[in-house]
């Protein structure tokens, strides 16, 4: 009576020992969730340089000191540091991958 107690246990701590692998296999990739920490981490550190960077410009404007190139390279390097996921996004389903 014993060995089957014992064997009953051991097939119920098999089961869930068997579907790690299953369960290991759906989580993220370790590159995908060290890109996303690195991408929200530089997006973190660029959201007051980008205020400054506003605040900067508009205080040239003031002083009619501003080329609009400067002006117009600020709002596009923006553009692109804040909208890089969405390209890459749209990029991505471009070459179907």
């Amino acid at each position: 009576m014993l060995f089957n107690v014992s064997h009953r246990m051991l097939r119920a701590l098999a089961i869930p020992v068997l579907m790690l692998p299953v369960a290991a296999s759906s989580q993220t990739s370790p590159f995908l969730t060290g890109a996303t920490a690195l991408q929200s981490n530089i997006l973190a550190w660029l959201t007051p340089i980008a205020v400054i960077l506003i605040m900067a410009l508009g205080a040239m404007a003031m002083a009619n000191r501003l080329a609009w190139g400067w002006c117009l390279g600020a709002i596009l390097g923006i553009a692109i540091a804040f909208g890089a996921p969405q390209i890459v996004t749209w990029v991505r389903s471009m070459f179907g991958v």
